[in-house]
């Protein structure tokens, strides 16, 4: 395999090529910062709708009590425009692991892998990949007793743990997606998505800030800069 010579900015911030979540959010932003324009090439009116047309299995009845969100990219449907993604990922406590894999199976769904992060990959049998992530994050249970609801009726993380869970990622598609999601936000819930980041994550406060002021020039609030 040829070796590829790490371009000088990746290298001036991660001289191994190899930049931690917190480097390339910074790297992402920054390069954000230098070519944001207003404009998204969509009308408002397309940008506020919410939508639920990608189907995807409905886990009510499979894990009726037990507590669970869809997190990761379908959970961004309540937030912004619905965009294409491979599986669908959930949240449980990681305590409830075992009995979730029980109740899945039990459907119908096969196990096929442990996961990256805590947690494991089953099939539906339609073929549909979830992604059960095991968690004990501090601020899960809040979350999972005040979801918020898709144009499904389904579960989501409410905006200001989804906006956690994408900052301690930090890949480009989850900056992307922070970025807009907040950009279309209320002031209402920047603010949450403010305290949020305060109390759990404290060391990306400037870094919201910025991916809320580039949202919020994507979506015409605010003048790009040097305009």
């Amino acid at each position: 395999m040829r070796h590829r010579k790490i371009p000088p900015a990746i290298a001036a911030v991660a001289p191994d090529g190899q930049p931690t979540p917190a480097q390339r959010r910074r790297f992402l932003i920054d390069l954000c910062l230098r070519r944001i324009r207003p404009g998204t090439g969509r009308g408002t009116e397309f940008l506020r709708t919410r939508t639920a047309a990608n189907l995807w299995p409905d886990l009510r009845p499979i894990l009726k009590g037990i507590p669970w969100v869809i997190a990761g990219a379908v959970a961004t449907r309540a937030y912004m425009p619905e965009r294409m993604t491979g599986a669908l990922d959930i949240s449980v406590r990681r305590s409830d692991g075992d009995l979730a894999r029980e109740l899945l199976e039990a459907a119908g769904y096969r196990f096929v892998s442990r996961l990256a992060v805590p947690g494991y990959l089953v099939r539906s049998p339609e073929g549909v990949e979830v992604d059960v992530i095991l968690s004990e994050h501090p601020w899960l249970d809040h979350a999972l007793s005040q979801p918020r609801w898709d144009e499904a009726g389904y579960p989501v993380l409410d905006l200001p743990y989804l906006v956690l869970m994408k900052i301690a990622a930090s890949r480009s598609q989850d900056v992307a997606d922070i970025t807009r999601m907040l950009g279309l936000a209320s002031d209402k819930e920047l603010d949450q998505a403010r305290a949020a980041v305060a109390n759990h994550a404290p060391d990306a406060i400037d870094d919201l800030e910025s991916m809320i002021y580039l949202g919020q020039v994507e979506m015409g609030k605010q003048p790009a800069p040097n305009d």
